[in-house]
């Protein structure tokens, strides 16, 4: 059986730039990593709030049913393809992105600790913290130059959608976590870290 790291933590914090670095030590018959960004319901399903303006950041966002369905087919061996999700950015053209199966798995999303039926499946749960403001600044030149929103509309994102979700149904778990990588400035231990935890996993299997 593959062995199951979920990563989470708040938007900005770095969970993403930690997955890439670690993407980028490993092959794929070594890792396999999933990422809950591409598991967002169509557009017209997002909940609108009360100006009109659909939430992305709600766990109901998220295809709980698919994510975790896929999940169990890596598990059982089975490779899964999906097309890519934009972000509603229409300058991006959407691909296909497929998952194989390997003896580490890790899951990277808003809600894996969130979700109870995918959080009891994980081996290792790892937490990725940075302070507030920080995470405003991240925010804003991820979406501006990725996702192409404006600025006004980004920080308003930030203050009525993200940060009401990251206090409601992330930071709680941070408890739970086995480990807690505080990215203020700089992750690159808790990566040497995790990268030699990964390599004596794959030596065990």
């Amino acid at each position: 059986m593959a062995y199951l790291i979920g990563i989470t933590g708040g938007s900005g914090s770095g969970k993403t730039s930690l997955i890439r670095d670690l993407h980028e030590r490993f092959g794929k018959s070594d890792l396999c990593i999933v990422s809950q960004d591409d598991y967002y319901r169509p557009r017209e399903e997002q909940i609108l709030d009360p100006k009109g303006i659909r939430n992305f950041d709600l766990p109901g966002s998220i295809d709980h049913q698919a994510f975790l369905k896929d999940i169990k087919r890596l598990l059982k061996g089975e490779t899964i393809t999906r097309q890519e999700y934009t972000f509603n950015n229409e300058k991006a053209k959407p691909g296909v992105v497929t998952f194989e199966p390997a003896p580490v798995i890790i899951l990277e999303g808003l809600f894996v600790f969130y979700l109870e039926d995918i959080c009891d499946l994980l081996n290792l749960k790892i937490f990725v913290h940075a302070k507030e403001n920080l995470k405003v600044i991240r925010r804003i030149k991820r979406d501006q130059i990725e996702r192409n929103y404006p600025l006004e509309d980004v920080l308003y994102r930030y203050e009525q959608h993200v940060l009401p979700t990251f206090e409601q149904y992330i930071l709680p778990f941070r408890e739970d976590a086995d480990i807690v990588i505080n990215n203020n400035h700089s992750y690159n231990a808790a990566l040497e870290m995790l990268s030699g935890f990964i390599r004596w996993q794959l030596r065990e299997n």
